[in-house]
């Protein structure tokens, strides 16, 4: 194997660059593996020498031969230089296979000795690169590396180009990689180079990167740690271009102090070089226009000359044709082609003219929250009415659903404020924090929180600044244990300051202990002291939680304390947020099996959240209702809307370990089984590590059931047990609450334990007739005509199966009716007789259940298999045995190996083998043979 120039890293190494990547490597493998080849393109920084480096270091070993070059600007203009790359150091092991005039052209071009030009040896020089190919490849494959292929030197281009097209089916690869500079252009400079690639090139672009990615992409590199606000700015300053973004991780690391609220991020010299190269061609008066268009949010032409750019429509038509600028058909927004020019010209400019334009669009703006802020950025120190306004914008911003900016504008409004001014500088700073929250920007909350703390010395705003911290904790919250002891100390005897204190601690008793009694004595005891202090936000907050408490409890004040959280006057947030009274009443509803009306609550709540922009109660309504619809037996749209929910709690960094679990249930209701038990065990990981008892019983749940939906009822057991554990010190009596116990009931079964299952069945049976809960009982009774079936009760199993599926047909429980369906011709198919799953097939179809319909396929295959033929009747020896016990021992003698006894019985090859082991105990016996000398006669 020849390797002629490196690329600065061993070609083996992935780099993090590659992050995001996925799709695209997928296709060029496939490319690569079929002998085709391929052609990385997309816009400077992009990745595509790291993507060429590594695809590289995979597909070299199967080659014989690996040509490499990389192309640069400055080298450009020398000819043949890129052919001396690729043919220099096998040109001896080739020459011999060449014809003289062919070799000494080839010589030539290739050393620098004598004169040979295309012009003057063209037709000799192209063959002499295409037979050097041939016989190259005649000894082995052949793969090419090209990188850079805009800086390839026009000849070697050419040579190179005539040769791929006329390769053929000669075992050549080409790996190559080009710059385009955007979608406008981009079409015509890749097809160029595609058209001099073999015939069969796969084109394929690399995009940018989203902004987890991005994420991912700075944490991998070094720069983790950064408030996901900052990871936004990156984000879209960079255009997902992980160059971009690294650099500008890069600056900020090492930039003494943090960009002011409103600003741009630092950009570095060398992005501002790579980016404002051609702005040197624009006069001085036209670069001043082009800085206030960066300073503004939305720029137009209008704004521009409002704003006093008297020029600003030529000098903009400049930019564009520059490049600076991109076209915009569709309005008249003044764009920039990439949001880095935008960031790179306002860090270039000196500060004065940046306070400058500022100035300017704080008069010419029309929205009065881009006018403030604007104001505040032309401004230097503190200023009573600049701070007043940005105060008013900020209130403007979260009435309109912006709470992120409204947060930003409460930043610039403590800058401005003056100590001692009423509200002052901290009291802002805590609005600005809470508004964070809100906005889901929970790092940027924390930090402004601790400022606060460092400075305030008055009870109210060391109080709210520690619930800040709280409330950024989530479900982490024992993490932040020690903050307790000291905002009870803060908040000393004032009632208002306690009730904010004892509702974290409510949670803190349900989180970190897991115990529903005592966080719902706090909740009552916050309820209770904020209403003596007049707080009605934080009465109404503490009696959400005690209706929640109460009704995963199954305490019978539940209604009532709902009632009374639904109560007036309200608090608009309050009422919509997710731990209001709204949602306690969704629970209650969907616990009650009322699922329309759960659905219709749940849906308004989550349009109003969204109408505010409150981000957390977004993630955890999307939730809410994938919930509702997977209940519902619409598994198609439970799977939307819980990956939905899970990727912005992901963007966001709140609620995963909640939206990894309810996943989980919808992957194994409507989409991929491996899927769902990856994301339960994440869920658990999560909730493990959080120290989060709630959600811990809840991730379990999901786990066990996806163990069952993939057939693995041994799994599911051990994971169903620990939440009949956990539930159990809890306190917690509501079976409706995770709905775990049918799946825990059925697994029992499946791995022989009938009388367990049945004491599952009891205990839940008597807790859901007390409560009401209809669909419970419909599906403990399902499970009920397991256990009875697997006693010999055939007949009374199928009686009890084929009400539990009418009954919850009518409650609307469509998913839950179809394992009703499923179950029964199961049942069936144990007598003899032709046997119909067409039924559960139906349902299940309807619901969009795949990987149940899979079941009902894998139970249709073992059906219709060629049966052996079946022992007259059971041996006296059996008669001690369970069912499944029976039934196992009974293929046994079939000859059954364990993979298609567990096929046959619809079981996991687990499940067989702890049968027989309880089998062989029960006989006195040591194996398969013994099964079978039993049956005949002989004794063991």
């Amino acid at each position: 194997m020849t390797v002629r120039r490196g690329f600065g890293e061993p070609s083996g190494c992935r780099s993090d660059l590659v992050i995001g990547r996925d799709e695209s490597f997928a296709a060029a493998r496939e490319q690569l593996s079929g002998g085709g080849s391929v052609l990385l393109h997309g816009p400077a920084g992009i990745g595509k020498s790291t993507v060429l480096r590594t695809l590289a270091g995979e597909y070299a070993g199967t080659a014989r031969t690996v040509l490499r070059c990389s192309a640069t600007e400055s080298e450009s203009h020398l000819p043949f230089l890129a052919l001396a790359d690729l043919l220099g150091l096998v040109l001896d092991e080739v020459s011999g296979a060449l014809p003289d005039a062919q070799r000494t052209a080839l010589e030539s071009a290739l050393t620098g000795r004598g004169e040979s030009t295309l012009q003057r040896d063209g037709l000799a020089l192209r063959l002499a690169v295409l037979s050097a190919l041939r016989a190259l490849a005649a000894a082995g494959p052949v793969l090419v590396v090209a990188d850079d292929l805009q800086w390839l030197d026009p000849a070697s281009a050419e040579l190179l180009g005539f040769a791929a097209r006329r390769l053929g089916d000669t075992p050549v690869r080409m790996l190559c990689a080009v710059r385009t500079e955007g979608p406008e252009t981009e079409g015509a400079e890749y097809g160029r180079h595609l058209r001099a690639s073999p015939p069969d090139t796969r084109a394929i672009r690399l995009g940018p990167l989203t902004r987890p990615q991005v994420s991912a992409l700075l944490d991998h590199r070094g720069y983790g740690g950064l408030p996901r606000s900052t990871v936004r700015d990156i984000h879209r300053t960079s255009g997902g271009n992980p160059l971009f973004a690294l650099e500008l991780g890069r600056a900020l690391a090492e930039s003494p102090t943090a960009p002011r609220p409103g600003e741009p991020l630092p950009v570095p010299t060398s992005l501002r070089a790579l980016v404002l190269s051609r702005l040197e061609m624009l006069p001085d008066e036209a670069r001043r226009t082009l800085l206030v268009a960066s300073a503004g949010a939305r720029p137009t032409p209008a704004l521009l000359l409002a704003a006093g750019r008297e020029n600003a429509e030529a000098e903009t038509a400049r930019a564009a044709e520059l490049g600076l600028l991109a076209t915009n058909p569709e309005g008249p927004a003044v764009r920039f082609a990439h949001p880095l020019i935008s960031a790179a010209l306002y860090a270039e400019a000196p500060a004065p003219e940046r306070r400058a334009a500022h100035a300017a669009l704080s008069r010419a703006a029309s929205d009065p929250i881009e006018r403030a802020r604007h104001l505040a950025l032309a401004t230097t120190g503190t200023d009573p009415e600049v701070a007043a306004r940005l105060a008013e914008a900020a209130a403007l911003a979260r009435d309109r659903g912006a709470p992120s900016v409204a947060a930003s504008l409460g930043l610039l409004a403590a800058r401005h404020t003056p100590a001692g001014s009423e509200p002052g500088p901290e009291e802002r700073r805590l609005q600005a924090a809470e508004d964070a929250i809100t906005a889901g920007e929970v790092d940027l909350a924390r930090d402004i929180a601790r400022e606060v703390l460092t400075r305030a010395t008055a009870p109210g705003e060391r109080v709210r600044a520690w619930m800040v911290v709280i409330e950024a904790a989530g479900q982490a919250i024992g993490e932040v244990d020690a903050v307790f002891p000291q905002a009870l100390a803060d908040a000393g005897d004032d009632p208002r300051l306690l009730a904010l204190v004892h509702y974290q601690l409510a949670w803190r008793g349900l989180v970190v202990q897991g115990d529903f009694a005592q966080g719902r004595e706090e909740a009552a005891h916050a309820a209770d002291l904020a209403a003596r202090a007049g707080d009605r936000r934080t009465e109404l907050l503490a009696l959400a939680f005690q209706a929640q408490a109460e009704t995963l409890m199954g305490h019978p004040d539940a209604p009532a304390t709902i009632q009374r959280a639904m109560k007036e006057p309200q608090d608009p947030r309050v009422a919509c947020h997710h731990n209001g009274a709204g949602s306690a009443r969704f629970r209650w509803l969907i616990m009650s099996d009322r699922l329309a009306e759960a659905r219709s609550t749940v849906s308004a709540l989550l349009r109003e959240v969204r109408r505010r922009g409150m981000a957390e109660s977004e993630v955890h309504y999307l939730r809410f209702l994938a919930e509702t619809e997977l209940h519902s037996g619409h598994c198609g749209r439970a799977l939307e809307l819980a990956r939905e929910s899970l990727t912005l709690a992901r963007d966001a960094g709140i609620g995963e370990g909640a939206g990894a679990m309810q996943a989980a249930l919808a992957e194994a209701a409507g989409g991929d089984v491996e899927r769902a038990l990856a994301l339960a065990r994440e869920a658990v990981r999560r909730a493990e590590e959080d120290g989060d008892a709630v959600y811990l019983s809840r991730a379990l749940a999901a786990l066990g059931h996806a163990h069952l939906v993939a057939g693995d009822a041994s799994a599911a057991v051990r994971a169903l047990r620990r939440v009949r554990e956990l539930e159990a010190g809890a306190g917690i009596t509501d079976p409706a609450r995770g709905r775990w116990q049918g799946d825990l009931a059925e697994a029992l079964v499946r791995i022989g334990e009938p009388a367990e299952a049945q004491d599952v069945i009891d205990v839940t049976r008597a807790h859901a007739l007390r409560l009401g809960r209809e669909s419970v009982l419909a599906v403990l009774d399902r499970a009920e005509a397991r256990v009875r079936a697997a006693r010999g009760e055939h007949r009374a199993a199928v009686a009890r199966l084929t009400s539990v599926r009418d009954r919850l047909a009518g409650l609307g429980y469509g998913l839950e009716e179809a394992r009703a369906a499923f179950a029964l011709a199961e049942l069936r198919a144990d007598r003899p007789g032709p046997t119909s799953y067409d039924e559960a097939a139906r349902l299940f179809r309807r619901c969009r259940a795949l990987p149940w319909l899979r079941q009902v396929d894998a139970a249709l295959a073992a059906e219709s298999a060629e049966p052996a033929p079946a022992p007259a009747a059971a041996p006296d020896g059996l008669a001690g045995l369970a069912a499944m016990e029976r039934q196992v021992a009974a293929l046994v003698m079939e000859g059954a190996t364990n993979r298609e006894i567990a096929a046959r019985l619809f079981v996991s090859v687990k499940t067989v083998e702890a049968t027989l082991t309880r089998v062989y105990r029960k006989l006195g016996i040591r194996s398969r043979v013994d099964i079978v000398r039993l049956a005949a006669g002989r004794g063991p």
